[in-house]
């Protein structure tokens, strides 16, 4: 039987999950954040400053290039996506989904946005 524990390992496998630094130097590249937390999560532990906000039960609608429901920034399956959840583990599921779509950039911040917050404050 597969355990969460097993599912998360395996799509941490094929992440490079990039800590805050890192992924400050991606966005500058042209990565794009996405924040999945939920509303009264971002209420609680703050904003992510820049960030796309699309909750995690949308984001492979919104990601897909090839979706109806597909935000204007998911132009192709090149486009590099950097999912941030609170802590960094529903956030490396999403990202592993966008990659099963095709999405091969998609990774997910390592730590999540508690990561982010102690790197950068806020």
């Amino acid at each position: 039987m597969t355990t969460v524990n097993d599912l998360l390992a395996a799509a941490r496998a094929r992440l490079d999950r990039p800590d805050p630094h890192r992924a400050a130097e991606m966005v500058r590249g042209g990565a794009i954040l996405v924040d999945t937390r939920p509303g009264w999560q971002r209420e609680q532990e703050g904003e992510l400053p820049g960030a796309l906000v699309i909750e995690r039960n949308h984001i492979e609608w919104r990601l897909d290039p090839a979706s109806d429901a597909r935000i204007p920034e998911a132009v192709d399956h090149d486009v590099t996506w950097i999912v941030v959840c609170s802590e960094g583990y529903s956030s490396s599921l999403a990202a592993a989904s966008l990659q099963d779509l095709g999405l091969r950039n998609a990774t997910d911040l390592d730590g999540g946005f508690r990561a982010w917050k102690a790197a950068f404050g806020g």
